[in-house]
């Protein structure tokens, strides 16, 4: 069986513990602490080191799925966490536009430290005051179609829809992997010049909405 470690980045509040919970056929150890900071009125606790989970696709595959922190203060624990991961989702909460900058400095933080595929996964998208994908790109760093990455609406309370967002960082894994890495380290790169550090030759298995 392979296994394939993903990171699921983002700023606080964006659904990182929710997300792995979700998809997890294990009861996720996590690090949640009484938030004490300006994170306490987005939630009560928030994660200190990371949120772990597994996801198994029958013989052929484990995911092992880590949560980051979102604050920058533990900003260690993103470098620890992305430099073993081989694909990586960036949640983003649309209804925060004022979380967008802090999002994007996480991006280039990942970015400058490894070349691998990663999606952009928008959440909270059917909250009041949302903004739309294009403006959340923009904001992102990616001003035109030609370098943006993919990206997905996800509820990190639907399982289908985490599935979804698990499968299609798989996808651009299994796809890329033979890619040539970009030589604009530090910028956000486009989802085809991404390069796995670990090539994964087998095929994707069967994905349901449901389990």
């Amino acid at each position: 069986m392979k296994t394939l470690r993903l990171v699921v980045a983002g700023t606080p509040g964006a659904g990182k513990s929710t997300f792995v919970r979700t998809i997890s056929d294990i009861e996720v150890i996590d690090t949640d602490r009484s938030a004490t900071d300006k994170t306490a009125l987005l939630k009560p606790k928030t994660t200190v080191a990371f949120d772990y989970g597994r996801f198994v696709f029958g013989s052929i595959l484990e995911v092992q799925i880590y949560g980051t922190p979102g604050q920058s203060r533990f900003n260690f624990m993103w470098d620890f966490l992305i430099q073993r991961a081989h694909t990586y989702i960036l949640l983003v909460a649309a209804h925060r536009p004022n979380d967008f900058h802090y999002a994007r400095q996480i991006l280039l933080f990942m970015n400058q430290r490894v070349q691998i595929p990663m999606l952009i996964g928008i959440t909270h998208s059917d909250c009041p005051g949302a903004c739309t994908t294009d403006e959340i790109m923009n904001r992102l760093g990616f001003m035109n179609d030609k370098n943006r990455p993919p990206v997905l609406n996800v509820n990190p309370t639907e399982r289908g829809s985490v599935v979804e967002a698990v499968m299609g960082s798989m996808a651009l894994l299994v796809a890329q992997q033979n890619v040539p890495q970009s030589t604009n380290k530090g910028e956000p790169s486009p989802a085809p010049q991404a390069k796995a550090k670990t090539p994964y030759q087998f095929p994707l298995p069967n994905f349901s909405r449901g389990r």
